[in-house]
């Protein structure tokens, strides 16, 4: 009996063992690994960047009434502006002469226009 375990035992140790192979990663957790990635990549870029954003929002709080009340009075006369012109893309980019006078060119390639007769004359 005594040499019955001994043997038992030999034997078992000495018997092929099935190898623990690791099972292949589910297609979703791949995904979820990127998807954790991503968010964590954001989550670090939105914590460096909270600084700037704080910043922003205290100077367009300061800002707003100023800005309100350029809307308010430079509105209509923007409106009488563009009521004379067709497209700003027929538009060359603003000059300014010497003297201060402010010239835009119409572009030699746009079409014809004809600002509405009915519209009111600008005063500057």
């Amino acid at each position: 009996m005594k040499r019955i375990i001994p043997i038992t035992v030999a034997a078992l140790l000495a018997a092929p063992l099935q190898a623990q192979t690791p099972e292949p990663p589910a297609e979703d957790e791949g995904f979820s690994l990127m998807q954790r990635g991503a968010e964590l990549f954001f989550e670090g870029i939105l914590g460096e960047m909270e600084p700037a954003i704080e910043d922003f929002r205290a100077f367009a709080e300061m800002a707003e009434p100023h800005l309100r009340a350029l809307l308010s009075e430079m509105g209509p006369a923007l409106m009488q502006v563009l009521d004379r012109i067709d497209d700003i893309a027929n538009y060359e980019a603003p000059e300014i002469l010497d003297n201060g006078d402010i010239i835009i060119r119409r572009k030699p390639e746009a079409p014809d226009f004809a600002p509405d007769p009915e519209a009111p004359e600008i005063d500057i």
